[in-house]
């Protein structure tokens, strides 16, 4: 398997930084405002949005951790009732 990185990620990582940058890329996509387009691209884009912001967030709710050089991402989509 080739390398993916140039460099040693591992050393430079800062993975709660990482989670922010998920955080605001989520509060940024629910905060932007529909271009004007009409029709099935307007629904296509609020579609997309939708799944941009689900995806951002979850990461952003993410506890992460960096063991061994092996990034690992631990989200509950438990609802808040359940979780322990």
């Amino acid at each position: 398997m080739a390398a993916r990185y140039s460099r040693d990620v591992a050393d430079e990582f800062d993975a709660p930084a990482m989670v922010e940058r998920f955080r605001q890329r989520a509060r940024a996509v629910r905060e932007r405002g529909i271009p004007p387009i009409e029709g099935p691209e307007r629904q296509r884009f609020i579609e997309q949005a939708q799944l941009d912001y689900m995806d951002f967030a979850m990461l952003g709710d993410a506890e992460a951790a960096l063991h061994d050089g092996v990034l690992t991402l631990r989200v509950d989509l438990r609802p808040p009732d359940r979780r322990g």
